[in-house]
């Protein structure tokens, strides 16, 4: 692992941060926090995360049973935005982090079908209008006015139709007195064996952007460099010998009849039956990262011999830690739903250098 800044393999019980990086404390909330992707990445990269607020039960629950939270709001973001007995930390964060869902706006899903209507996840909290949580998120960021702001979204968010709210987020940002850039990353060159590609989106507010500096002329403030080309770590890596989720029979026909030259189920049925469908089961080579790890268990990546990842292998892909406690939530689901740790490590690790660090503050860097 000497190619890369943070270990795939890790557990919770090494403790906080990642070998090598050093604890500096910047102050950090978590909303739709999930089971924790995203905080243990600033936790790895030397954060202090004070808490989270998350609709979910559930998920509350396991990220309680993991991170142990200062603070913790269980609740619809609509009430948490509105709330007027916020603790006076909250009032000063280094960053404010949220990964609103985005299934909305997802190229696997309904998108512009499901644009505008309540839905609710399968854990049974409230039904919300899913596309309108990040201007949630937004509000709640114009009330707290933590120096940074990054929130992380799916690729479809800058295609098609969908550019129109990647145009309306980038105007609630400005509106809220925060200058953002937005930057598509995969993980699969920040040290994670999995192809996940994802916005995410970094805010500075407008009194601390001009305490920037760089060198770069051609870079206008908000500037982040985060281009970070580590060595892809390919399925073989992380595969196992579990075969805990095998194919049914009707997919395992496809998969036995594949072509080399096809790269999903959908292509083989297209070709054998005429027929469209399967589309989302992709054939996982051996010699390159995963596919993107998503929170349909009845989705995935098919593999020697005629099966899904297993529950390991999942982990290892979303990086998550070895120790982690899923109590009984499904692995396939807390992975598809969170940030991959290591992912908001390298992004939380840049951040800091380039921007915390030449920030006003008590603490020298």
């Amino acid at each position: 692992m000497k190619d890369h800044k943070f270990s795939y393999e890790w557990k919770l019980s090494d403790g906080y941060p990642a070998p090598g990086i050093e604890y500096h404390g910047s102050k950090v909330f978590s909303c739709f926090a999930c089971g924790g992707g995203s905080t243990m990445g600033y936790k790895l990269a030397g954060y202090d995360v004070l808490g989270y607020n998350e609709i979910d039960k559930r998920m509350a629950e396991c990220y309680d049973v993991n991170h142990d939270p200062k603070l913790k709001y269980v609740e619809p973001i609509q009430d948490f935005k509105q709330r007027k007995d916020l603790p006076p930390e909250l009032y000063d964060l280094d960053i404010l982090d949220g990964s609103p869902p985005c299934s909305s706006f997802s190229m696997v899903g309904n998108r512009e079908k499901d644009w505008g209507k309540d839905k609710k996840f399968r854990e049974g909290q409230s039904n919300q209008v899913l596309d309108t949580l990040f201007f949630d998120f937004i509000d709640l960021a114009a009330e707290l006015q933590p120096k940074i702001v990054v929130a992380e979204n799916v690729k479809g968010l800058m295609q098609g139709s969908a550019k129109e709210y990647l145009y309306k987020i980038h105007d609630a940002f400005v509106n809220a007195g925060y200058k953002p850039c937005f930057n598509l990353l995969n993980a699969s060159t920040m040290g994670v064996p999995q192809k996940r590609e994802r916005v995410f989106f970094i805010a500075i507010r407008n009194d601390l952007a001009d305490s920037l500096e760089y060198e770069d002329m051609f870079n206008e403030i908000p500037y982040i460099d985060l281009k970070i080309n580590e060595p892809e770590i390919v399925f073989n890596e992380i595969k196992t010998t579990g075969i805990d989720r095998p194919l049914c029979k009707g997919l395992l026909k496809y998969f036995k009849l594949r072509d080399k030259a096809e790269t999903c189920m959908g292509e083989t049925k297209e070709r054998i039956d005429g027929k469209r469908g399967y589309f989302s089961q992709m054939y996982q080579s051996d010699n390159k990262p995963c596919y993107s790890i998503t929170s349909n268990s009845a989705d995935g990546s098919c593999i020697e011999p005629g099966r899904y990842l297993n529950n390991e292998e999942i982990i290892l892909a979303q990086t998550f830690p070895n120790d982690y406690n899923f109590i009984s939530i499904d692995y396939k689901y807390l992975c598809g739903m969170s940030v991959p740790p290591i992912m908001m490590a390298q992004v939380a690790h840049r951040i800091y250098e380039q921007w915390i660090c030449n920030l006003p503050q008590d603490t020298p860097c």
